[in-house]
């Protein structure tokens, strides 16, 4: 057993991408491990990395095939072909099954082999880019055959990805299997929305600031809206994606850990496990979903993919209100907003708050006083203010106070979601990773809807591609107190005219 905030510490570190010829291992993580290499957050003589995967390959055809999907780091033109080189000459490749001993007793063999060359520590770091459907099998593989030597210290730990199971029952299964084989502090569930770096500011911009801390409640806040929008459909994922839905997808994990940094209260310290028992307190309160605070879409034209069932209930577009009964929060809707194939591609949180009482510059009309953080793209914080316009009349407008991280930041790399909590499982930080009673509190408030979905019980609506989603979706959100500003638009600044 390790401490969940042990320190990173010398010694030979292998990184084993089990899943290393599929399409998350090729697009996110050899990239993330490239950048972090390419920084120098590993150096070359401490860090081994091996892909694992069924197909029959050599070292240098895998090299070959991961080297196209190696992109430049923020600010960089291209690749230095030397960054490149020195990376590449890291990977080694293992082929064999996922579920025979075969194939783990030779990776073993292939990490010993680089470990007995030094007397430091044995670190082993298994990411699983795999369906959740191998999880056990494959950890009963890594507990048999392939864990860090006890002789030479060290530790193992293991990433695992979403989805976490379908549902309540499924994920705790799946938690159970794992849990048997691994103790918690080895576990790190990755959701790479917590790795986003307007995500991250979120502790900061609440518990560092004096202004938001009286103004983060019930008193002052009318609703707070959390938005995923995609301009595209399912293309091409259509039979993936049937099996699971947007509110699976996005909504039970991603935004809900969002909505968890929103609303949790303070921690004693930074410490990981003080940061996510806050978390868990705030899942904890929430009230069981009211079927009438749910709109349900699909977008015209989802089930002309072949591989999606004609009959397909399965939602491309959610709204959910969520409401926590807390001292805090009771009273105020938490919008959850997630969708395909809408009219833009953004994610953003919208803290929006009450009318001015007694406004005696009759303002109302333009629009209320938000706060919003644009999480992708445009990295922004800005608040909607109500001003004077300039000129002798009083006539007020709504304009911004904005941070644009483009503009303000422009010599600073923003690093990729992956590279962070990637670093993080290396350094041994489990902070913003989901811990087994967290991911069993969050399904708990989904699984009886989402058992509805599956029942059909309850049906999506048609909505056209490249609209704002169903109209339903937008009454809902009005009925439950979130006014829209018409006539006002964000602009990065970026982007503004000179």
């Amino acid at each position: 057993m390790e401490s969940s905030d042990s320190k990173p510490e010398t010694g030979c570190l292998s990184i084993i991408v089990l899943g290393a010829s599929g399409d998350l291992a090729k697009k996110k993580t050899f990239p993330a491990l490239f950048h972090l290499h390419r920084q120098g957050f590993f150096e070359s003589h401490d860090v081994h990395i091996f892909g694992y995967a069924r197909s029959k390959m050599s070292d240098d055809e895998v090299r070959n095939r991961l080297r196209g999907y190696l992109t430049p780091c923020q600010g960089c033109e291209i690749i230095r072909e030397e960054d490149a080189s020195k990376f590449m000459g890291l990977i080694k490749y293992v082929s064999g099954p996922y579920d025979a001993e075969e194939g783990f007793l030779l990776l073993d063999k292939e990490i010993s082999a680089i470990e007995d060359k030094t007397e430091r520590s044995s670190r082993r770091l298994f990411y699983f880019a795999l369906p959740p459907s191998v999880y056990p099998t494959v950890c009963k593989m890594i507990k048999s055959c392939c864990m860090s030597k006890s002789d030479k210290g060290g530790w193992t730990r293991i990433v695992v990805e979403k989805p976490f199971g379908r549902d309540l029952d499924s994920a705790e299964a799946l938690s159970t299997q794992i849990g048997e084989l691994f103790d918690e502090s080895q576990i790190y569930r990755i959701d790479h929305y917590l790795g986003k770096e307007l995500v991250q500011n979120l502790l900061v911009l609440r518990f560092a600031n004096r202004l938001f801390m009286p103004l983060w409640n019930h008193d002052n806040i009318s609703n707070v809206q959390i938005v995923f929008k995609e301009n595209f459909g399912t293309e091409g994922r259509g039979g993936y994606f049937d099996q699971y839905g947007i509110i699976r997808d996005i909504l039970q994990n991603h935004l809900l850990q969002v909505l968890c940094l929103v609303a949790m209260e303070k921690p004693v310290s930074l410490k990981p496990e003080h940061i996510r028992d806050e978390k868990v307190k705030v899942l904890q309160s929430v009230l069981p979903i009211n079927d009438e605070e749910v709109v349900i879409g699909q977008y015209e034209g989802y089930k002309d993919d072949p591989t999606v069932p004609k009959d397909s209930n399965t939602p491309t577009f959610a709204t959910m209100v969520i409401r926590i009964h807390n001292e805090r929060w009771e009273g105020v809707p938490f919008i959850l907003k997630a969708g395909k194939s809408l009219n833009s591609k953004k994610a953003e949180i919208r803290v929006q708050f009450k009318d001015v009482p007694g406004d005696i510059f009759k303002s109302k009309k333009l629009g209320r006083n938000e706060f919003v953080i644009r999480l992708q793209p445009y990295e922004a914080i800005y608040m909607k203010l109500t001003v004077k316009e300039p000129g002798l009349e009083m006539k007020t407008a709504l304009s911004e106070l904005d941070l644009s991280y483009r503009q303000r930041y422009q010599d600073v790399v923003i690093p990729e979601a992956y590279e962070r909590l990637i670093l993080d499982t290396i350094r041994g930080d489990q902070q913003h990773f989901v811990r087994r009673d967290e991911l069993k509190a969050a399904w708990e408030i989904f699984t009886p809807y989402l058992h509805k979905i599956d029942k059909k019980e309850v049906h999506s609506v048609p909505y056209k591609a490249g609209s704002r989603g169903p109209v339903e979706a937008d009454k809902l959100a009005e009925k439950v107190g979130y006014v829209q500003t018409h006539g006002y638009v964000w602009i990065p600044p970026t982007l503004k005219p000179s």
